[in-house]
């Protein structure tokens, strides 16, 4: 599976972003999947996951009510919807891909990761 997220980029304390990730090669349509962000000199951090049917999902407490996790198996691809956006939210996002079909705050049930993109929010 490959992984291309897309989206990031440049905007000021209280806007939004929407980021992509698109998936090719082997369907990860019966797979979880989630978003996590590293943040220079800190460790990469979970955000939100969904599970396969995109029915349950997770997010981390401190972008719950601002950011919604959804996907679209039919297009291969996960969104990430960022409203509100804090300083605090800038990081390198990276989408990824989890080896079971239900969702997981664990790096390390993540098998696929994409290369990232840069959110960057000025206050």
């Amino acid at each position: 599976v490959q992984l291309q997220a897309s989206g990031g980029g440049l905007v000021q304390a209280g806007a939004s972003l929407r980021l992509s990730c698109a998936a090719s090669g082997r369907t990860s349509s019966n797979n979880a999947m989630g978003w996590f962000r590293q943040a220079a000199g800190k460790e990469r951090e979970f955000v939100a996951t969904i599970d396969w049917r995109g029915v349950s999902t997770d997010y981390a407490d401190s972008v719950k009510g601002r950011f919604t996790i959804s996907r679209d198996n039919a297009k291969n691809t996960l969104y990430l919807q960022m409203n509100s956006l804090k300083p605090e939210d800038t990081a390198v996002y990276y989408c990824a891909v989890s080896m079971t079909s239900a969702t997981s705050r664990a790096r390390n049930r993540y098998r696929y990761w994409g290369q990232g993109t840069q959110v960057t929010v000025s206050s």
